[in-house]
């Protein structure tokens, strides 16, 4: 039926797994169209009372796919279209990653609630998945960080500031650094963490208890929250947050990357680019203290 997630309905849930976990679950622009349309296939099954968003093989997601060049058509039309918008210009990659973005957004339109279910690496992009869901419940020794914030650009989503507060928003994004699951729990990224062990038994038993309710009463109690996230500007802050992100594309850094990759490919541009912040972790309770590589000193 799909070609990067897996679909399933069973015990009033869906589950969208995200499928390619030989990439880490890297997200393409057809894997976020796929997903788009199994959200809304859930939305409109009545058998589904809410639905799992989880990553296959050893991470949720390495964020978006910085290799690929798929496409997906704009519509049945599109062959028959000889111009079409690329990247040429501002509005161009504006427009593009509002096309993409209008896919992840379904997950916090759609009427019934939507958990993510997150284990080993959550990065760049898959903060974004995870972010617009209603409920995140994380592994202890998972891993979150937004890294292309060191030089590609700004979050293409920007619900860090809802979840998480402007402060370690801030931290975070001007950073890349990363925290565990436990830290993500702390700080609002998440609603909790819990063992890796227990992470699928948690996630199931939550959609257990939500089966016991009817659908149309979680589809109000779900659109109150975000009538009045809303209300505080939440969906037209996506929105800002395209245009905010191609104001980064301009940036020399990023421009440089672009470059570097194609001179050196991209797993030695990302090496070079992170390199300077040692293990790239960020503490949340206590000082930092680092050695000369830049890697935090533990107790």
């Amino acid at each position: 039926m799909f070609d990067e997630i897996i679909y399933e309905v069973e015990n009033g849930r869906a589950r969208i797994t995200l499928n390619r976990p030989d990439k880490l679950n890297a997200l393409t622009l057809k894997m976020q169209a796929e997903m788009s349309e199994a959200l809304w296939q859930a939305d409109n099954d009545r058998a589904v009372h809410c639905v799992i968003i989880k990553g296959a093989g050893r991470g949720f997601s390495a964020g978006y796919d910085l290799a690929g060049s798929d496409s997906v058509p704009v519509s049945r039309l599109d062959a028959e279209t000889s111009d079409t918008r690329g990247g040429r210009s501002v509005a161009d990659d504006i427009w593009q990653l509002e096309r993409a973005q209008r896919y992840r957004m379904a997950i916090f339109d759609m009427h019934k609630p939507v958990i993510a279910q997150v284990h080993g690496p959550c990065v760049a992009g898959g903060t974004d998945i995870a972010l617009l869901c209603d409920m995140v419940i994380i592994a202890d020794d998972a891993m979150v960080s937004f890294p292309a914030g060191r030089n590609l650009g700004a979050l293409p989503n920007q619900m860090w500031l809802y979840n998480v507060g402007p402060q370690w928003t801030k931290r975070l994004m001007l950073t890349g650094d990363s925290i565990t699951g436990v830290e993500a729990a702390q700080l609002g990224f998440a609603m909790k963490s819990v063992p890796a062990n227990m992470l699928e038994a948690e996630v199931e038993g939550l959609a257990d208890r939500m089966a016991h309710v009817d659908a149309d009463i979680l589809a109000a109690n779900k659109r109150a929250v975000n009538l009045g996230m809303e209300l505080m500007g939440a969906r037209t802050m996506q929105r800002l947050a395209v245009e905010n992100d191609v104001r980064g594309h301009q940036a020399a850094s990023a421009h440089a990357f672009v470059k570097r990759v194609g001179e050196a490919g991209l797993r030695e541009a990302l090496r070079e680019r992170d390199a300077p912040f040692g293990d790239g972790r960020a503490r949340v309770n206590g000082p930092e203290v680092r050695d000369t590589e830049g890697n935090l000193i533990e107790d």
